[in-house]
Parts: structure tokens; sequence; C-alpha cells
């Protein structure tokens, strides 16, 4: 695919994977449409960027609102006349707590961002696209734990299953009405990003119940700082368009992890509660 000169949209685009991203199209001399709730960070983004030499649209987005993401189509086509890219990236985590103790207000921000913000983003862009006739891609952030499961952060995991289930039925939908769009959906594992912060986007209203453990949010924490650097995700995800390939697994060392779920389902064995989850459950 040629990136020249093509357009990409980004959700999440103010920090993280979604920043490392815009950089990464932006060295491939495409144009940018930057989408984020944080509006400051955002511009922040923008004026990175153009100081590159990219050029650059930048749009506050709150992309569990159908309105914002539809605005944001609008802005994109109006700026540009089409779009090539478009990466759902947008997402949050929640407290780690078990699933008896998550809030219906922490299941609907999640699921709200996480979830429904990839829908709206399908939803918006996606007929227009394909209606350009041109040959373009759709990226979906989801995560690892849209392939496992585990304890404690049940709408994190409900919410990129959802992603993966999503990105699968777009694939197949689109080939079958002979799409140019391609699909891909990435996995990642730990990333040094604020995923470990997400609080501080969250709505100042609700109940979102307890933070849960001290001791396990400061192992997390330990793990994303430890994570991959998100320019090394970034270029996975270029490669995977070039390539037209679906799964983006960036982590290999996650793969064993992956095989033992799929033989004890074959197998009809039980999961297993992970160590670090019985070392650090909640009290």
């Amino acid at each position: 695919m040629e990136f020249h000169q093509r357009v990409a949209v980004v959700t999440g685009a103010a920090s993280g994977i979604g920043r490392a991203l815009a950089g990464r199209f932006a060295a491939g001399g495409m144009r940018l449409v930057l989408a984020d709730i944080e509006e400051p960070a955002l511009h922040d983004a923008a004026l990175a960027l153009r100081a590159q030499g990219a050029t650059v649209l930048a749009q506050r987005c709150d992309v569990s609102q159908p309105a914002d993401v539809s605005a944001l189509a609008d802005a994109s086509y109006s700026a540009y006349g089409a779009v090539h890219i478009l990466c759902n990236n947008a997402g949050v985590g929640g407290g780690a707590v078990p699933v008896w103790m998550q809030t219906p207000d922490t299941w609907r921000w999640v699921l709200g961002v996480n979830m429904m913000g990839v829908i709206h983003g399908i939803s918006s862009f996606v007929p227009r696209m394909i209606a350009g006739g041109e040959e373009g891609h759709v990226v979906n952030t989801a995560s690892v734990a849209g392939l496992v499961t585990g304890p404690l952060i049940s709408p994190y995991y409900a919410s990129k299953h959802a992603v993966v289930a999503l990105s699968e039925s777009l694939y197949f939908d689109l080939q079958i009405v002979g799409s140019r769009l391609g699909v891909s959906v990435l996995c990642p594992g730990f990333v040094k990003t604020r995923i470990g912060q997400s609080e501080r986007n969250r709505p100042p209203e609700g109940d979102f119940g307890p933070p849960g453990s001290d001791q396990m949010r400061a192992k997390m924490k330990e793990l994303i700082d430890q994570g991959t650097a998100p320019e090394e995700v970034a270029t996975q995800v270029v490669d995977a368009i070039r390539r037209r390939q679906f799964w983006i697994l960036t982590h290999p060392e996650m793969d064993a992890r992956l095989s033992d779920r799929a033989e004890r389902m074959l197998a009809r064995r039980n999961p297993e509660v992970p160590e670090l989850a019985q070392r650090n459950s909640p009290q």
C-alpha cells in the first residue's frame, strides 16, 4: 500500500501507541487526522508533528459518543476528501477488582470506549472508505487480553475480546463484498503507555468503585513501565498494513500462553489462575 500523501485517522493519538502510529504515518508522508479526548496533549502532539513537516488535522473526540466520531469523519473528509487508514486505537483500563465489585458505571465507561469506540469508528468511516473505492486499511487496537483471560479486570478483558471478534467479522464482511480494504487487529502485551492512569479521562460523575489491590496496581505499573516502546509496536503495525496481515501479535513471549489456553479449551480442562493473581489477590 502506498502511504505518501494518503490520509490516516488515529484515535487515542495524543499519547502511547496512537502517538507512535501518527509519527510512523507522518514519516511515510501521510496526511494525518489525530483524535483524542485529552485536548491539551492532542494539541501538543499536533504541534510536534507539524514541526516535523506533517500535515495534521487535530480534533477532540470522545469515541464513546457516536456524534463525536461522526463529526470526526465529517471533518476528515471535508479536509482531505478521503481516508485510507483508520486506526480505532483509543482505549482505557479499569479497576483491578473481582467481577462482582465492578460497578455499572465502570462497565459503561470501559465498554463505551474500548468496544463502542471501535464500533462507532467502523460505522462512521468504513462506508465512506468502501464508497471511495481506493485501497485502504482498518486497524483495531485490542490487546493480548482479547485472546486470553484472567482475573480482576473483567471489563477490560470483555471489551478486548469484543474488539477481536468485531475485527474478524469486519474482515469477513469486507471480503464478501469485494472491498479493497484490509483489516488488522492489534493485540499487544505490555507497552509503555499511560493506560495504567486511565482514570484521568474517566467521567467526573459516576460510581467507579474501589481501585483494587495496591500491590496488584504497583505490579501492573512495573510491567507497563518495563514494556515495549510504542514506536516498536507502531513499526509492526505499518509492516502488517503493507502485508495486509490480520493478526498483529507484538509479543512472541505470549505465544505459549495462547497455545496453553487453546489446548486447555480443546481438552475441556478448566482454566488455571495466573500465579501473579494468586499472589496479589485483593483481601
